[in-house]
């Protein structure tokens, strides 16, 4: 009989250099397919490594899960300021509306 080994797998954490030196290599005419042979990694990985650097180049795997927050941030403060411009509008349509008929009654 097999003995049965209770293995359990671990997600790898690759640094940023660890991912930078992968996107060089490729960079340097190593195909996709043999740099991911070479250091056991999926190909997908790679391509979406590139993904993430192209777009935020020196940005790109700086920390751990929560790389882009400043984006987000930027993006929800950007939609506040629209919401708050609408709201200023709207206002100010109603103030002069309102101003207005305070002067037809007098």
């Amino acid at each position: 009989m097999e003995k049965e080994e209770n293995m359990s797998l671990k997600r790898r954490r690759f640094t940023r250099d660890f991912k930078l030196q992968i996107l060089r290599e490729v960079e340097g005419g190593k195909s996709i397919a043999s740099v991911s042979r070479e250091h056991e990694i999926h190909p997908n990985l790679i391509g979406k490594w590139q993904k993430v650097h192209g777009k935020y180049a020196e940005e790109a795997f700086g920390g751990n899960g929560h790389l882009y927050k400043e984006e987000a941030k930027i993006a929800q403060l950007e939609r506040m300021v629209g919401r708050l411009a609408m709201e200023n509008e709207f206002l100010k349509k109603v103030l002069a509306r309102l101003e207005a008929e305070k002067e037809r009654k007098r």
